[in-house]
């Protein structure tokens, strides 16, 4: 007789009801919060049993690169009660954290891209103007390649670090002229990017000899230029942009111009919508055409 393997789903369900087992009663006493945190771990469990790994081994850093995967696929709301419900479990069952301990608050990606709005060039470069060279040149970066602010820190080039292997159309990055990168999103993904040539110099010239260790919010990554990056960069544009402009959308702005401005192209170059969607959420990363149609708003 054949062996019967559950499936990543069954195994979710019985790994999220061992932990909730567990905190049940002195730990967690309403039913309700039972009941979506054991939901939540379910979620979590599930995810990484497609990876043939289990919830009591999930690492602060590896919990940490889920919620931000999550962050695409999810609104706030969801986002915050997985992040409780991971924390709490930590806490308590599996001991990766301390009683005072907190995981960091991952923004909603989808979230953000709702509220977020499209910069044109020239406020692009009114609020590069302002900031401080390592960060002017992130946010013409960011512009021009539509990358998120923690990607600007896994910048690497392609014949150093090469991408994962993903399907990709042939009109990709056509209509302009680069050099390809690659960079480590959401989830682990590594991905190619283009960067025009004349920053490509730019960035060429801060290379660092040494790469330098960075933990933004908590996860650890390794740069090997030196320009902004994550939180601190975030910061470093919403500023700039107050000040230049009187308000901000904040760095993901740069991915809305980005969006608009590659649908332009690639429709003046008389490439089908639904092709142009799909290519540009190739280049960005997110992979799903639904996500680009709310870049345009």
């Amino acid at each position: 007789m054949s062996r019967r393997f559950s499936s990543p789903e069954r195994q979710g369900q019985k790994q999220a009801a061992h932990v909730m087992k567990q905190l049940q009663g002195d730990i967690v006493q309403s039913v309700g919060t039972v009941r979506n945190y054991e939901q939540a771990l379910r979620n979590v469990a599930t995810h990484l049993a497609h990876s043939a790994e289990n919830l009591k081994d999930l690492t602060i850093e590896n919990a940490n690169s889920y919620l931000e995967f999550r962050s695409e696929q999810v609104g706030q709301k969801a986002l915050d009660m997985e992040r409780q419900a991971i924390q709490v479990m930590m806490q308590h069952v599996t001991h990766k954290l301390e009683q005072n301990e907190r995981l960091p608050v991952v923004k909603s990606e989808i979230e953000q891209v709702l509220k977020s709005r499209a910069y044109t060039p020239e406020q692009v470069q009114a609020i590069a103007a302002l900031q401080a060279p390592q960060n002017a040149l992130a946010t013409e970066i960011a512009h021009s390649s539509g990358l998120r602010a923690h990607e600007l820190i896994t910048l690497q080039r392609a014949d150093i670090q090469p991408a994962d292997p993903r399907p990709a159309l042939e009109e990709k990055f056509s209509q302009r002229e680069g050099v390809l990168y690659t960079v480590t999103g959401k989830g682990g993904l590594t991905r190619e990017v283009q960067i025009p040539s004349h920053l490509a110099d730019r960035l060429e010239d801060r290379r660092l000899d040494t790469p330098q260790n960075v933990t933004d919010r908590n996860i650890h990554y390794e740069r090997h230029y030196e320009i902004g990056g994550g939180r601190a960069f975030s910061q470093s544009f919403s500023r700039a942009s107050s000040n230049a402009l009187g308000y901000s959308h904040g760095a993901h702005g740069l991915r809305h111009s980005y969006a608009q401005e590659r649908m332009d192209e690639l429709y003046r170059a008389g490439i089908e919508r639904h092709i142009a969607l799909e290519v540009v959420s190739q280049e960005m990363g997110h992979f799903r055409p639904d996500i680009t149609e709310v870049y345009l708003r």
